[in-house]
């Protein structure tokens, strides 16, 4: 049963990026009014504004990663009374 969940994980952890990307999009948009969060490279932002948006970023994708993994580990759990390994 075990194996049965590795292509769940791999599809819950798309989801999960996918919705870490949404979430990142819309907080970005409520703090600076701006619809696209500064690349490294943008030269018309100080390091300030790209390490801040950086780092809000990694927090976000590992917050709602890790939550939507969790969960789908948990109701892998509920189904089938094995914890996924």
């Amino acid at each position: 049963m075990k194996t049965l969940y590795k292509p769940l994980g791999l599809l819950v952890s798309v989801v999960g990026g996918l919705a870490a990307n949404a979430a990142f999009i819309r907080v970005w948009r409520t703090i600076s009014g701006e619809d696209h969060a500064p690349a490294a490279t943008a030269k018309n932002y100080t390091w300030g504004e790209v390490l801040i948006a950086a780092a809000l970023q990694g927090a976000i994708f590992g917050l709602v990663k890790a939550a939507i993994d969790r969960a789908g580990a948990t109701g892998y759990q509920s189904l089938t009374g094995t914890w996924p390994e």
